[in-house]
């Protein structure tokens, strides 16, 4: 497991200029660091990302089968299988019988997911506070703006010849 210092992009002396020249490295090295705080986050209240996956498009796309869900959250679905467990588990999901196939499942957030979500909403908010601490409010509607403008482009295939 990378320590926080192993995901230091900068590292004085010791990183050479065509590394801190590389923009994939800094962007992965931010990504896993941010991904390291909101696990330890996450972790601190019993929950992973997971969790706060498919909480949220199950709150916001509604009711689905595990085969809609694995892919709206693009979580395989060997492993959604122990995450609807866990949610199931803690009261924050219920699957039902799909009243047109009774061989599925149906899955559907609760009241009590719906509460657990926004408790997870307000930790990753801390989360992204605790990120971009340095940046003020406008850069880092820039960032998103940024970052997201650059994804669109590479999903697109627009980098490809």
């Amino acid at each position: 497991m990378d320590t926080e210092d192993d995901l230091r992009f900068d590292r004085g002396d010791e990183t050479p200029a065509r590394l801190t020249g590389q923009l994939s490295r800094l962007v992965g090295m931010t990504a896993a660091q941010t991904r390291r705080v909101a696990g330890d986050a996450l972790r601190a209240v019993g929950a992973h990302k997971d969790h706060f996956v498919v909480l949220a498009a199950l709150a916001e796309l509604g009711p689905a089968s595990q085969s809609a869900l694995s892919d709206r959250t693009r979580v395989y679905r060997s492993d959604l299988v122990a995450v609807l467990n866990e949610l199931g588990a803690g009261g924050w999901v219920e699957r039902t019988p799909d009243p047109a196939d009774k061989r599925r499942n149906v899955v559907s957030i609760t009241p009590a997911g719906e509460r657990r979500l926004d408790e997870l909403d307000a930790i990753l908010a801390g989360v992204n506070d605790r990120v971009m601490a340095p940046l003020s409010p406008a850069e880092r509607a820039q960032l998103f703006d940024l970052l997201g403008r650059v994804n669109a482009h590479l999903a697109a295939g627009a980098d490809r010849p």
